[in-house]
């Protein structure tokens, strides 16, 4: 018994939808469900800012943690690069380090934003904000993408509402005399061995 073409297309297709999230689909980053991020920032002794599940149509893309304690939370597909440098349309990055604020040396104004000091860069695409014991930077496609998710930020581990003051920044950690506990138990696990 021979199957028409067009049914075999169908299956197919079918198929090719239940086995991968999209065949042929050119995201590079798929959307991760709300209650896996939530477990995954179940952070203690900073605060985690995000932007909630979805924020201007675009829906959490990846979460990122790295060894130093900081999370990056990415918002929307790749707008611009390939394979490991994807630049998603709006990046919100908690940095625990609170003593080093990274920005370039030209083009950089300082603000008030929310209650306390700001500052901006790459025309305005790039806001970094000092508050309580971290830093939060936001990297955005455009200055109003960017300015609208400062104005939203809110901690996902602890309470806070989207346009409230944000807390006074804390005294500086100074990492380079008091590294995170995070690296040093990273350094005492490599010195044992």
């Amino acid at each position: 018994m021979t199957v028409p073409r067009p049914v075999i297309v169908v299956l197919g297709l079918g198929a090719c939808a239940l086995v991968t999230t999209g065949c042929g689909s050119t995201l590079e980053n798929q959307p991760i469900a709300p209650s896996s991020l939530e477990s995954f920032i179940a952070v203690r002794g900073y605060p985690v800012y995000w932007l909630g599940n979805s924020f201007a149509h675009l829906s959490v893309s990846e979460v990122q943690r790295d060894r130093g304690g900081a999370y990056a939370v990415q918002y929307g597909d790749c707008a611009k690069g390939g394979q490991a440098t994807c630049l998603a349309p709006l990046a919100i990055v908690t940095s625990p380090e609170n003593s080093f604020v990274a920005h370039g040396a030209n083009g950089v104004r300082s603000g008030r934003l929310r209650d306390v000091s700001a500052l901006t860069s790459e025309e305005g695409k790039t806001i970094e904000i000092p508050t309580g014991a971290v830093v939060v930077s936001i990297r955005a496609d455009s200055a109003p993408l960017a300015r609208a998710a400062a104005a939203a930020i809110a901690p996902i581990n602890e309470i806070g509402l989207p346009g409230s003051p944000l807390p006074k920044a804390l005294p500086a950690t100074s990492f380079s005399t008091a590294p995170l506990p995070t690296q040093l138990r990273t350094s005492a696990s490599s010195s044992t061995r």
